[in-house]
């Protein structure tokens, strides 16, 4: 080979090697460093530069103060319910043998799934005066009796139960994780079952139990369907219902107040994950894991597991069968019978109702149309994190979690300030759908490429390393060995995509527009305007979509790396 072909191959290489790492700092800066860029500079920055005077204002305003408390507050409360709930069913799981056990983490996982404010109205309709399901049975509390959940106490449950999922997910992966030998070693030496939980099993899961509470914590930070239902009635603001009191009053003239108050959010959210951080770097288990350890429960298997069915009817099923209960009657507080039962509310919201039968058609198209462009970008940008060096390939790995991870108001506030004016070649999206699906691309681009990376790090390199020495080109060694094998990754986190941003509220109830509602906008409207019957409707029918979503990905489970579906 001539020094000119030398050189021109080497070029080639350099080139091979360069261009997907700067393709993949480009999405990554589109998809989230810089909306939240913008979100600090309009926060921090004024006309001479840096200027924190007015955010120091902000804060130290009552009203700011009290959001910042509530928030605080019924975050952390919440993280330790979620634990008190899904830590012991983590352990039966992942360390029992425990009849039903895959059955249970698959239930127990709905909540994670179902938006939060469904899971609201489904408290609401079970426990309220007006109870359907209550009503039925002669059990419902007297007319004009208050709501129990409206307030502080009610939020802090509802964290509990909608973030416990969180929580068994992580403490479930530590538990599987756990050294086998530390635990053998202990009862061959005749320790008792719960001496090697106490003195074993919980200091080595220590990190996890901070991971997971650190999740919930932060979960509960940014969640906004559950405290929008439950503490605004009762003048029990957090900071994301401050700031959407503030922009749907005062519409984009207050974006400087409200970026304030998203910084503060940030904030809080960051620390969360901070902790989050410290707690699994904790983790180092010197011993090989292998198969994890498993305790016979002997006499108490079927005790234990009618408990654990128990509890998930109580704080899973029976809500949604208020919920059902309530969009069978006719209007809010008629008991349901035979000659009341009707189907009415589904034809309304379903084919009569143009505004609700427009939320279904954007939030099927919108959230269809996120999952099937960041399914085609997850390969392409998960193996050109993969040709990245350690430390630039980590720093941009945290930079695509970190609009998943921040709460989704967050993201709402930098995409309006992001996209207000208009911009070259696209123009405003501001008050069109596009603002929406751009901040869907966003907040869900790490689902779609974390279960891709990892299927793509289960191919063996000898496959492509073969097909080089026959002759096939980049190109071709990508369509026929890396895309066959990614692609049904990359279909799971499509579907994991689709069913977050099908019914989310947090991100569109700033970003929606007149005719751009989406399924949790119009749910939450709905609500708001008194119609419970309707709101239940559109509450079952998305539910329904996302349980037989889960079903699906369930199917497609054995051509999924293993970790991708945490019920397995």
């Amino acid at each position: 080979m001539s020094l000119s072909e030398t050189t021109s191959a080497a070029r080639l290489a350099t080139a091979g090697r360069i261009a997907p790492a700067v393709l993949v700092t480009l999405a990554v800066g589109l998809l989230a460093a810089l909306p939240l860029g913008r979100l600090m500079v309009t926060a921090l920055v004024g006309m001479d530069g840096l200027d924190i005077e007015p955010f120091i204002t902000r804060l130290m305003r009552g009203t700011t103060q009290r959001a910042i408390f509530n928030t605080v507050d019924t975050a952390l409360v919440g993280a330790l319910m979620a634990l008190a709930i899904g830590g012991p069913f983590a352990f039966c799981v992942a360390l029992t043998d425990m009849p039903l056990r895959r059955l249970q983490g698959f239930v127990l996982l709905l909540p994670l799934m179902i938006a939060p404010q469904v899971t609201a109205l489904a408290y609401m309709q079970l426990l309220g005066p007006s109870s359907a399901l209550l009503g039925a049975v002669g059990l419902a509390p007297d007319p004009g009796t208050p709501n129990p959940l409206l307030g502080r106490g009610g939020i802090i449950l509802l964290y509990g139960i909608q973030h416990a999922p969180i929580v068994f997910i992580t403490l479930r992966a530590g538990l599987t994780a756990l050294p086998r030998d530390y635990v053998e070693a202990a009862r061959a030496a005749g320790v008792a079952p719960w001496r090697v939980v106490a003195t074993v099993i919980l200091p080595l899961l220590w990190p996890y139990v901070v991971a997971a509470a650190a999740l919930a914590f932060v979960s509960g930070v940014g969640n906004f369907g559950i405290p929008a239902l439950l503490g605004v009635p009762a003048n029990y603001l957090t900071l994301a219902t401050l700031i959407y009191q503030q922009l749907a009053s005062n519409g984009p003239s207050v974006l400087p107040q409200v970026a304030m108050l998203s910084l503060m959010i940030a904030a809080i959210a960051i620390a969360g994950i901070l902790v989050q951080a410290f707690g699994q770097r904790k983790v180092n288990f010197a011993i090989s894991r292998g198969l994890p350890a498993r305790f016979a429960l002997g006499a108490w298997r079927w005790p234990v597991c009618l408990l654990g069915l128990v509890l998930i009817g109580a704080t899973l099923v029976l809500p949604l069968l208020a919920l059902v209960t309530t969009s069978l009657v006719p209007a809010y507080g008629v008991r349901l019978s035979l000659a009341t039962l009707t189907l009415d509310n589904y034809a309304e919201v379903l084919f009569r109702q143009a505004s609700t039968i427009r939320a279904f058609f954007n939030s099927f198209y919108l959230s269809g149309l996120a999952a099937l462009i960041l399914a085609l970008v997850a390969v392409p940008l998960a193996m050109g994190l993969r040709r990245m060096p350690m430390r630039p390939r980590q720093a941009l790995q945290g930079l695509v979690d970190l609009p998943y991870a921040l709460p989704g108001i967050v993201l709402a506030i930098a995409c309006i300030l992001l996209f207000l004016r208009p911009l070259p070649l696209i123009g405003s999206l501001y008050n069109t759908p596009w603002i929406i699906l751009a901040a869907y691309l966003m907040r869900f681009a790490a689902l779609a490429v974390k279960p891709t990376d990892a299927a793509l790090g289960q191919i063996p390199k000898a496959m492509g390393e073969a097909a080089a020495a026959a002759g096939a080109g980049p190109f071709r060694r990508l369509l026929t060995i890396t895309l066959p094998l990614a692609a049904p990754a990359a279909g799971a986190g499509a579907l994991l995509v689709f069913m977050s941003a099908f019914n989310e509220l947090t991100v569109s109830a700033l970003l929606w527009s007149n005719r751009n509602e989406t399924l949790g906008v119009i749910l939450f409207s709905l609500e708001e305007a008194g119609l419970s019957t309707q709101a239940s409707a559109i509450a079952v029918v998305t539910v329904a979509v996302v349980i037989g979503l889960l079903l699906l990905l369930d199917r497609l489970a054995p051509r999924l790396p293993p970790g991708i579906l945490p019920w397995r």
